[in-house]
């Protein structure tokens, strides 16, 4: 087996996640051992998903539960998964449980996809824009400038402003190459260093910390009831749901509603303290199901209430984004044609009366 490598950095798919609970699950409730399972599963392996399948099988015939194998791999598995697997192992359920992790990995995969497919138009557009731009900049002004050279015109500001750009774009490329390198290294290792500090920064701002807050209750709620599902105590199960918080202000009061409720206090009553972050909607169906008894269920229904929230606003974000992105490109590259034509106008004008 190879022990070099560090498991704590290998990382693996959603998707080869999915694959191996989905094979566990099926190949056990076929009658089959884990290690036949797991033997199984490696065969067709390669990789990092082949380290772990072999990390998996020696934990196993060691005598180790599949979940103290999978929290060697934090990265791939979080504490909320490992958890409700070694509720599932001790009260042997691991098959049902098993089933409900693979449900709520398909659930993320979806989530995700419908969150990258409405950035991604954004982002394609903002690539295809800059080339454009840099297109202009770099083939076309230089050309029109060695003839407004030549003619020795008076030219308008604007113009002027873009032929300095091309200027410096085509005579100073290894400076503007070294320029950008030495910014985007910079912002690398910036994020690498605060890199929390950037994503709470990046998560603040309007329109954004609205949706990133539906995200991360989305998230907490469904997690807390799966937790609850596996039969895990409720404050330990709100300290393990903190793991999967991006935003800080929520996982304080994450934090604080986990020691409200050691306390002997009720989620809900924490959480209307905090009525600017948590949804009055939430709280309402928190409380309902603290009362009936049904929390588990509450959680779940306010997950994929939430799931249907960001989805919609995404949806619309995108929808108005589109033709806001259209205008802009073509108010600006229409600018730099006109900056363009322009002079050449004013010089036709000038020739024309005489």
């Amino acid at each position: 087996m190879k022990k070099t490598k560090d498991l704590s950095k290998i990382r693996i798919s959603n998707n080869d996640k999915l694959n191996f609970l989905s094979g566990l699950g099926t190949m056990l409730r076929a009658g089959l051992s884990v290690l036949e399972v797991v033997s199984s599963l490696a065969e067709d392996s390669r990789g990092d998903l082949k380290i772990f399948f072999e990390v998996l099988y020696e934990d196993l015939t060691q005598g180790k539960t599949i979940s103290s194998s999978l929290a060697k791999f934090p990265r791939s598995f979080d504490k909320v998964t490992i958890n409700v697997l070694k509720s599932a192992e001790e009260s042997g359920t691991l098959e049902s449980t098993l089933k409900d992790v693979e449900t709520t990995i398909q659930k993320t995969i979806k989530f995700n996809d419908k969150i990258r497919s409405a950035l991604l138009y954004p982002l394609v557009v903002s690539v295809v824009f800059i080339f454009i731009i840099v297109g202009i900049l770099i083939f076309v002004i230089p050309r029109v400038s060695t003839v407004f050279t030549s003619l020795n015109i008076d030219l308008p500001l604007p113009t002027k402003i873009l032929l300095y750009i091309s200027n410096i774009l085509t005579q100073q490329t290894i400076w503007v190459v070294g320029f950008f390198s030495a910014l985007i290294l910079g912002i690398i290792i910036l994020y690498i260093k605060k890199r929390d500090w950037l994503i709470n920064r990046f998560l603040s701002l309007p329109f954004i910390s609205t949706i990133a807050a539906e995200i991360d209750l989305t998230r907490f709620s469904h997690s807390l009831s799966l937790l609850l599902d596996a039969g895990i105590p409720i404050t330990s199960a709100l300290a393990l749901t903190q793991e999967v918080i991006v935003k800080e202000e929520i996982r304080n009061v994450i934090a604080e509603t986990r020691d409200m409720v050691g306390s002997g206090k009720k989620i809900s009553e924490s959480f209307k303290k905090y009525k600017k972050i948590i949804p009055k909607l939430v709280i309402k169906i928190i409380e309902a199901g603290e009362h009936s008894g049904s929390l588990s269920a509450s959680m779940q229904y306010i997950s994929d209430y939430l799931e249907y929230q960001v989805e919609k606003k995404l949806f619309s974000a995108t929808t108005l984004l589109e033709p806001f992105m259209l205008v802009t490109i073509g108010f600006v590259v229409g600018g730099m044609m006109l900056s363009i034509i322009s002079p050449i106008y004013s010089l036709i004008g000038q020739i024309g009366p005489r």
